[in-house]
């Protein structure tokens, strides 16, 4: 499945993530702005992947603005904005 709109989920507030989904050229593109970048971002991109690849999505460009966020609200936010890509 591509991403065919463009959704968000999420705020920028402290410990929180924004995920934005939008059409991309080609592939799947996963873009992350971190403050735990060095600590965590191998295993934001990893969740990323798990969770996409469980829900069949091959293409588009994934954007997450992590603000220290559990990996528990990242999976929260990566969910909601892909059920809000089904309407």
């Amino acid at each position: 499945m591509n991403i065919t709109g463009k959704v968000t989920a999420g705020s920028l507030e402290s410990s929180d993530v924004m995920i934005s989904l939008e059409p991309g050229e080609e592939g799947l593109e996963i873009i992350v702005d971190s403050l735990v970048e060095k600590q965590f971002g191998r295993r934001i991109r990893n969740v990323t992947h798990e969770i996409l690849e469980r829900e069949g999505i091959s293409a588009g460009v994934v954007r997450i603005q992590d603000r220290g966020a559990l990996e528990c609200t990242l999976r929260a936010r990566i969910e909601t904005a892909i059920e809000r890509l089904s309407g």
